[in-house]
């Protein structure tokens, strides 16, 4: 196993339309996630994003890997440690990120998240009774960027709300979210994280 300690500090991330182009042949259902996603949705880039995160069915992977030959696949197995995908696919099943790295530049491009599903449902990787079919899952800009519901991202954004950044795009997203969102928001935070300190703000606006 050739584990490597990734340095955040070479992370030269795509945007989501130069991923989008590259990623134009995957047949698999990916979407932008993180805070992308968010500024996907609110229409415009807010803030400067560290990395570009992506989404895609465990089942997926080999697609956006065959989508990409002239990049390395790195999985996380570690705070500190990243092994090649190949010396990892026993251990895809405990983790869910995995860096793309482009050899040329020597710098860090994407980082997919692998999730699990069930055909066209999506799964969430934190609490398996909650899923939604891809279709609904899937919003896209004007111009055909694929990104994940609001409510979604939220959710998992959630666990780290102590992050400024987390909470940024909570406080401006919260606004634009329909009550149906805000709802489905609400429940699946009581479910994931009780007592969680969104929760008063998501009831608040539901009345």
């Amino acid at each position: 196993m050739n584990a490597i300690e990734p340095d955040i500090s070479e992370w030269d991330p795509w945007r989501p339309d130069e991923a989008a182009r590259l990623l134009e042949g995957v047949d698999a259902p990916w979407y932008v996630a993180g805070g992308w996603a968010i500024d996907l949705f609110l229409g415009g880039q807010r803030r400067e994003h560290e990395d570009l995160e992506i989404a895609v069915p465990s089942s997926g992977l080999d697609a956006v890997v065959e989508a990409l030959p002239d990049f390395e696949f790195f999985v996380i197995t570690g705070p500190r440690e990243a092994v090649p995908l190949d010396d990892a696919r026993d251990r895809l099943e405990q983790t869910h990120q995995t860096w793309v790295r482009e050899p040329a530049a020597g710098v860090w491009r994407l980082d997919v998240f692998r999730e699990p599903s069930d055909g066209d449902t999506w799964i969430c990787r934190r609490r398996p009774s909650i899923t939604m079919p891809y279709e609904r899952l899937i919003e896209r800009t004007h111009d055909g960027l694929p990104y994940g519901r609001p409510e979604v991202i939220l959710l998992y954004k959630a666990k780290h709300s102590e992050q400024p950044k987390n909470q940024e795009d909570f406080d401006a997203t919260l606004p634009r979210l329909e009550p149906e969102r805000r709802r489905w928001l609400r429940d699946a935070i009581e479910l994931v994280h009780p007592g969680h300190g969104w929760l008063a703000s998501l009831d608040g606006g539901d009345r």
